[in-house]
């Protein structure tokens, strides 16, 4: 049985769009068949992960890349201007790498 992908969602606190994001990626992991858990990244807390800084807010990464193909920015903390992934973003992204 193959295992489910690490699945991360970034954002930082006051994002307009986390739960947004949120929703969209449960509806995502619902529609692949990938089990309904993900890690949490707010990447100003001093635990947050050095791959995760600079993303835009929220950003969904499966596999360590972000779905929507964006390489991310170092130029410091944004909301990102496309506001979040497309659903069917997310699932392409999950199938793709569930079935690799």
């Amino acid at each position: 049985m193959p295992t489910s992908p690490l699945v991360e969602l970034v954002y930082f606190a006051g994002c307009p769009h986390v739960e947004s994001a949120r929703a969209a990626l449960r509806g995502a992991l619902a529609r692949s068949g990938v089990a309904l858990a993900w890690q949490e990244w707010d990447q100003t807390l001093p635990d947050a992960p050095d791959h995760v800084r600079g993303l835009g807010s929220p950003t969904i990464l499966v596999a360590g890349r972000d779905v929507t193909g964006d390489r991310g920015s170092t130029s410091g903390r944004a909301c990102r201007a496309d506001k979040i992934p497309a659903p069917e973003t997310i699932v392409a992204a999950l199938v793709a790498v569930r079935d690799a």
